[in-house]
C-alpha cells in the first residue's frame, strides 16, 4: 500500500456552534511511504509490517521470509491479489529451497519451465502440496484479502482527509504506532457473513 505524506497548506479551522470543521484542500508533498504486511486470520494481528518507501520484489520476498520465520515449520497460506512481484521468481526460489525441490527442475525465467512466465509460476506458487502456498484473489475482489479490509481500517482512523504528516519520516512513525496500537487493543478476527448468494443491485 503506496502513502503520501501530506501536510495541510493551513491549519484546520475548528467546529464552532453553527459551522463545521473546515479543512484546506491546499496541500504540501513531502513524498511516500508504504506498508508491506500481513494479517493473521485467526487472531486479527499484523504480521511483521514493512514501512517503508520501497516495495519492491526483495521488499515483499524479505517479508514473506520474515512472516515464515515465526514458524518455520507450520503450513503457511498467504492470499495476494495479482500484483506482479506476488509471483516472482525469487518467491518461486524460496519455495523451492523451503520444499527442497531441486532448483535444476525450475528452468529459466523468460524461457523455460516453472520460472518461463508468471502463470507458470503462479501455477507453483499455489500448489497446496508445498509448505508456503500462495492463492491469488480473482480482478476486482481485494476485498476477499484480508489484509486490504484492514488497509481499509487503518485509511479510516489515520490516513483520512484530516490527517496531516510533515515529512516522510512523520508519516512512518504514526503508523507504526498505529500498528503497535492495533495489535495491542484493536486486533480481532473478521467474521465473515457472506453467505455466497448472488448480490443485487
Amino acid at each position: 500500500m503506496g502513502i503520501q505524506a501530506k501536510e495541510h497548506a493551513n491549519p484546520k479551522q475548528t467546529m464552532e456552534p453553527g459551522r463545521p470543521e473546515r479543512l484546506d484542500p491546499e496541500y504540501i508533498r513531502h513524498g511516500t511511504s508504504g506498508i508491506i504486511a500481513s494479517r493473521n486470520v485467526v487472531t486479527g494481528e499484523i504480521v511483521k509490517p514493512m514501512v517503508q518507501p520501497t516495495r519492491t520484489e526483495d521488499d515483499f520476498l524479505a517479508h514473506i521470509e520474515l512472516v515464515v520465520s515465526l514458524n518455520p515449520f507450520d503450513k503457511h497460506i498467504f492470499i495476494l491479489d495479482n500484483l506482479n512481484t506476488h509471483m516472482s521468481e525469487s518467491l518461486v526460489r524460496m519455495v523451492a529451497r523451503i520444499d527442497h525441490i531441486d532448483e535444476t527442475l525450475l528452468g529459466i525465467k523468460g524461457k523455460s519451465g516453472i520460472l518461463k512466465n508468471m502463470q507458470s509460476r503462479a501455477e507453483f506458487l499455489t500448489d497446496s502440496s508445498h509448505r508456503i502456498e500462495f492463492m491469488y484473489t480473482p480482478k476486482h475482489c481485494s476485498w476477499l484479502n484480508q489484509i486490504e479490509c484492514w488497509f481499509s481500517i487503518i485509511t479510516r482512523n489515520l490516513l483520512n482527509k484530516r490527517a496531516t504528516f510533515k515529512s516522510v519520516f512523520d508519516l512512518e512513525e504514526k503508523i507504526k504506532s498505529f500498528i503497535e496500537y492495533y495489535n495491542q487493543y484493536m486486533k480481532k478476527p473478521f467474521q465473515w457473513n457472506y453467505k455466497g448468494k448472488l448480490l443485487r443491485a
